[in-house]
């Protein structure tokens, strides 16, 4: 298996036969040396720092139904909430002077979001804080409706494939979502020049080791700068209530392999990876991963944007989660830095645009 591992970082790439050996059960050996190796690229291209980004959940109004989520329009038990323009920007000015460079807007697709109102604030956030980088995760919109929210300033883009697989993917939505709709979006936005996530569940009710090949083999094609992977986590207002979880196991070994496919991704540590193991977050780390999100969000609300059961953090205040990641952090060896965090690839373009010194040369540990 080593040999195998060897040449996923080589080459980049394994035949189908050889993504099913690594992703079946291997030896305990086999599982270290895939760490080891993903680490080695890790530091190879983003030595020992890791990137925060500051999540600011801002809606959890959501028009779709997806079987999986927490937020779902049917759930009559969300208690729903929209932050307003002042408090998101709030969340920002907290963010910042805790150390944060990149704030990730996320939320459910919500209507009354529109594009007229995303932008304003996206200009705000950027007249306030003209270091830092903006992510936007709030799912599909229209092409015409990426071009504006990108002109307007956003940087990045979060949209989860969650599986690429047509028949899985139409197990784990309604029909009224459209699998092509989804993969034409993430094509759109890497397009229009956004920095790109994708990603997928770990675990998902109905995957098979077939459905994760075929994701990995469109991270090769979308060659994405961002990663989002986390273990599929059910949600008790949900259709997928009693469904098994994903384990912490395989996401930590798709970690890997995902950083030896892609050396140079962003690639998160995810929450759901730290609530179904106390330690994922620094197994993730240890795997090859690169970034956190730590939450921004006011603790009133932090609550009620339920995804999945069980989330951590909600009750920290951000200053108090940032002390504790840091720890977390060190321990492992890495240091979470002030930097915007970007995709290796983007750095040279962001500095040719900008008057502040090199988000990566330039940054300090918090």
């Amino acid at each position: 298996m080593q040999a195998v591992i060897d040449k996923l970082e080589r080459t980049h790439n394994l035949s189908d036969d050889e993504f099913a050996a690594l992703l079946a059960p291997i030896s305990a050996d086999d599982e270290k040396y895939l760490s080891q190796r993903a680490c080695h690229v890790r530091e190879k291209y983003y030595g020992k720092d890791v990137y925060i980004r500051g999540l600011i959940e801002f809606t959890n109004y959501c028009r779709n139904n997806c079987y999986y989520c927490g937020i779902r329009r049917d759930n009559a038990h969300a208690q729903r909430y929209r932050l307003t323009a002042e408090q998101i920007l709030s969340c920002c000015h907290t963010g910042y002077q805790l150390g944060f460079r990149t704030f990730v807007l996320q939320g459910g697709e919500d209507a009354y979001f529109t594009d007229e109102r995303l932008c304003q604030l996206i200009q705000e956030i950027k007249r306030r804080h003209a270091d830092c980088a903006v992510t936007l995760s709030i799912g599909e919109r229209s092409k015409e409706s990426y071009q504006r929210l990108f002109a307007a300033g956003a940087d990045r883009y979060l949209l989860r494939h969650e599986t690429v697989d047509k028949a899985h993917y139409e197990q784990l939505h309604p029909a009224e979502l459209s699998h092509s709709h989804r993969l034409q979006c993430l094509r759109d936005l890497k397009e229009i020049g956004y920095q790109v996530g994708c990603g997928m569940m770990v675990g998902s009710p109905g995957q098979t080791l077939n459905c994760l090949i075929k994701d990995l083999r469109l991270l090769q094609e979308l060659q994405p700068e961002m990663v989002g992977i986390g273990p599929f986590i059910p949600q008790h207002d949900t259709p997928f209530a009693q469904e098994a979880g994903g384990t912490a196991a395989m996401t930590v070994r798709l970690l890997s392999i995902i950083r030896l496919l892609l050396p140079h991704v962003l690639l998160p540590a995810t929450t759901a990876l730290g609530t179904i193991d106390p330690k994922g977050r620094e197994k993730g780390l240890l795997a090859g991963a690169n970034v956190l999100m730590p939450n921004l969000s006011p603790t009133e609300v932090r609550k009620k944007y339920a995804l999945y059961d069980h989330k951590i953090c909600t009750g920290e205040e951000a200053a108090e989660c940032v002390r504790c990641l840091a720890a977390r952090v060190e321990s492992t060896g890495y240091k979470i830095v002030v930097s915007r965090g970007d995709h290796i690839t983007k750095e040279g373009l962001y500095h040719a645009n900008q008057s502040h010194p090199n988000p990566r040369t330039d940054h300090k540990a918090i």
